[in-house]
């Protein structure tokens, strides 16, 4: 027999490789990496059923062997052989037969590289061919294992029984499974869920249905997800039977929304709504939940006709108000975080469940925060008082300016009433002017007390902002947080000592300013207007004042009352007609003719 290049002859005409060949390529294996002994592992599946890619060549002598030993073996069966020989590339079997057989050693790893078998190991192979052109029976082990588990497979598909396989890599578009003959299952298959971590099930031994299968092509394709399926549906009719509102179950989050997460409960899901899931506030499910992870749930609604179930997460849990009333108290100091900014305050999270409001009223003691926006923002961290707990409406008032000094204390201490202060004007409004005396809050100098005697005056034209003013303390209310200041008070009130300088009898020479249906204005002093009725304008029954008087005009005319609390001054000239013609006495019954009220109607200051 010719000599082969790395073998050597043994005399009974076996083969196998040199031993410096052997070591050089044992000492190669070593130097693989686990993944690429797992790869070449994962190779040793490539073939096809019946495929021969080796041209046979035959020989005189050949031929001769082959017909003395056709009638005991012949290719294509399956013999027991037993292990004689195992070197690092191939496993050297007897069956029997005059000339021992190999198997590639790959055929007999593990996917780390380990062998399955021993010396003296008997082990079912497949012959493939009874002489290769090195002289060797050609067997495998694989090929026997599939022949083996073909009717098997066969029948599993055919009747719906499931197989028990272990995972054994991670392939394209999913796992290669070993279920006694190397099987795919698609990702798609491996659960009732998508699932892209697949490293996990790598060594898992798990029960699968053979849903195809193609022995000319050796193609078996397996579904985890088909026993899941069927287990679920089992559960599920186990579970309607015995759920009822008011349970508390386990269940694994399978998937999260916007508005929700849908608990798998074992065979059917439930619907656990945000507002259901805490007592305080949720951004986004997602905040709370994982998808994967195992919670305790109650049954808030079963519609067993829909098959719809409704969950409550927070409802597992203590209502936090149940207990707020004896950890908030009025008047103690709390802390939190902002959760919500409005325009007419912010909420502050005390607690998981349990907000407060911090009313813009109660932010500041100057009033001077309009907008909560522009000075809190959300997961600012707050420090307030307790105001007011409202446990049946589930309310907490808060404060912030109860933890600040009160400016208004300030005040009342510096400011006493009368007392001449000088600021500039920070801005004019309809009613008065707002001044800036340097401290937290603005006085305000409202357009009453401008002036003793003007009326009506346009506060814009008289006075500008930044202007420097002095004024009078008028009133510093603390309680209705009110700073009033005065331009007049700086001058004596003429109606103070009005009777002194215009006692009722005595005769003016006053100016008209003007007329009007029911009589005729006169200004008696600088600011200061007495009224002539239309009674009292001529002893002679008179239709208009103006056929009497007219504006501008400096009649004569005697005062007959004064009205101090309303300011207001009766005058008559008829009645100084009379004192004039009686020797200069006032003689009231020259005015019965019209009473005071009637004199004075229509009289405005």
């Amino acid at each position: 027999m010719p000599a082969v290049a790395g073998f050597r002859y043994f005399p009974s005409g076996k083969k196998i490789k040199s031993d410096a060949v052997q070591k050089a390529k044992s000492k190669k294996r070593l130097q693989m990496t686990t993944e690429q002994l797992k790869q070449k592992w994962m190779e040793a599946y490539d073939f096809v059923m019946g495929e021969d890619v080796e041209e046979k060549k035959t020989s005189e002598f050949s031929k001769m062997m082959e017909s003395n030993t056709k009638k005991d073996f012949q290719e294509g069966e399956v013999y027991l052989g037993k292990v004689v020989n195992i070197t690092s590339d191939f496993i050297m079997l007897d069956i029997g037969y005059k000339q021992e057989g190999l198997v590639p050693a790959r055929e007999f790893q593990n996917y780390d590289g380990s062998l399955k078998i021993k010396m003296n190991d008997d082990i079912e192979v497949y012959l493939e061919k009874l002489e290769s052109p090195q002289g060797n029976l050609i067997l495998s082990k694989d090929k026997a294992e599939i022949l083996k588990a073909w009717d098997k497979i066969s029948e599993a598909c055919e009747k719906g029984i499931p197989v028990t396989g272990t995972v054994v890599a991670k392939v394209k578009g999913g796992l290669s499974v070993d279920i006694g003959v190397k099987a795919f299952l698609p990702g798609s298959q491996i659960d009732l869920r998508p699932t892209r971590y697949l490293d996990k099930y790598i060594g898992k031994t798990m029960e699968f249905k053979v849903i195809k299968f193609n022995k000319k092509r050796g193609n078996i394709v397996l579904s985890r997800r088909a026993i899941l399926q069927e287990e679920r549906g089992k559960l599920r009719n186990e579970i309607l039977e015995q759920i009822q509102e008011g349970m508390i179950v386990k269940g694994i989050v399978k998937n999260i929304t916007d508005y929700g997460a849908f608990i798998d409960l074992g065979g059917i899901d439930g619907l656990l709504h945000i507002t259901d899931m805490s007592w305080g506030r949720v951004k986004h499910p997602s905040n709370l939940l994982n998808i994967g992870d195992e919670i305790e749930v109650k049954i808030l609604k079963f519609d067993q006709e829909k098959e719809r179930v409704s969950l409550g997460l927070k409802q597992v849990q203590p209502n936090p108000w149940d207990s707020a009333q004896e950890r908030y108290v009025a008047n103690t100091k709390v802390s939190g975080e902002i959760v919500s900014v409005k325009d007419y305050g912010v909420f502050v999270e005390l607690d998981d469940g349990i907000e407060g409001l911090i009313h813009v009223s109660e932010m500041s003691w100057t009033n001077k925060i309009k907008n909560p926006t522009k000075h809190f923002t959300v997961g600012e961290k707050v420090e307030a008082l307790v105001l007011d707990v409202d446990i049946e409406n589930k309310r907490i008032s808060l404060g912030v300016k109860q933890l600040q000094p009160n400016p208004w204390d300030d005040l009342v201490a510096k400011f006493n009433i009368g007392k001449k202060v000088t600021g500039k004007i920070k801005s004019i409004v309809d009613f008065g002017l707002f001044v800036d005396l340097g401290e937290e809050v603005d006085a305000l100098i409202h357009v009453s007390d401008l002036s003793w005697t003007k009326k009506n005056i346009n506060v814009a034209e008289e006075y500008k902002e930044g202007q420097e003013i002095t004024a009078a303390v008028v009133s510093v209310d603390k309680e209705n947080q009110k700073f009033c200041l005065g331009l007049k008070q700086l001058e004596e009130d003429p109606w103070k000592k009005i009777e002194e300088r215009l006692p009722v009898g005595c005769v003016v020479e006053a100016e008209v300013v003007r007329v009007t249906d029911f009589g005729a204005f006169v200004e008696v002093e600088t600011g200061i207007e007495g009224l002539i009725h239309i009674s009292e304008l001529s002893e002679e029954r008179v239709e208009k004042p103006e056929d009497v008087v007219k504006k501008g005009d400096r009649p004569k005319a005697m005062v007959i009352s004064i009205d101090k609390e309303s300011k207001k001054i009766a005058l008559s000239m008829k009645a100084a007609k009379h004192a004039e013609e009686s020797g200069g006495t006032y003689n009231p019954e020259a005015s019965k003719s019209a009473t005071l009220g009637d004199k004075l109607k229509g009289f405005k200051v």
